[in-house]
This record gives structure tokens, C-alpha cells and sequence, in this order.
């Protein structure tokens, strides 16, 4: 006998929602590494300060969360907040392109 298509069992249930335990385990890793970033310039911002061109450079046209500092809090508090935002708009974001490819397909 072949189950309901509404079955709800905690099986079918853990197959549908696995997402959730994914994005549990990056909010975890978020939460304990956030703290741990350097406060150092990283990247092209070092080369710059390196050989003295930091100065000439533009700020960017926008920044969502400048200098990965969620506004209005200090901290570590701070940047684990930025972080787990960062995370939600990735999550979101590939959410909405995996739907539009799925429609895409024939």
C-alpha cells in the first residue's frame, strides 16, 4: 500500500526540510567564528595600504553592511548579526534563482 501523497511522516518530513538543519549549521558557524575575524585589513585594502595608494581609492557606490558591522551595535554582537544577515540574503537569494531555473525547465 502506497502512503498518501500528504503523508507527513517525520521520514518524509526530514527529506523535505533538510535545509533547515543546513542553515542551522551555518548559523552555529557564523555564531563561533564571527568573533574571531581579524580586525586587520585583508585583500586588495592591504596592498593599498601597503604601497601608500589607500587614499585614492572611492568608497563604494553602496555597501549593505559596511566593514562587516551591522549598525546600531558594537562588538562581537555586531558582527555576528552581519553575518547571519549576510547569510539569510545568500540563502535567499539562491532560493529565488533555483525556483526560476526549476520553471526554466522543461
Amino acid at each position: 500500500m502506497t502512503p498518501p501523497s500528504g503523508d507527513r511522516s517525520p521520514r518524509r518530513l526530514a527529506s523535505r526540510y533538510w535545509w533547515v538543519g543546513g542553515l542551522l549549521v551555518v548559523a552555529a558557524i557564523v555564531v563561533v567564528l564571527a568573533p574571531l575575524a581579524s580586525p586587520d585589513p585583508d585583500g586588495l585594502e592591504r596592498v593599498a595600504e601597503d604601497h601608500g595608494f589607500l587614499g585614492a581609492a572611492r568608497d563604494a557606490l553602496y555597501s549593505i553592511i559596511p566593514d562587516y558591522v551591522f549598525p546600531g551595535l558594537t562588538g562581537n554582537a555586531a558582527t555576528i548579526l552581519a553575518g547571519l544577515v549576510g547569510v539569510a540574503i545568500v540563502f535567499a537569494l539562491m532560493v529565488v534563482i533555483g525556483r526560476v531555473l526549476a520553471r526554466r525547465r522543461p
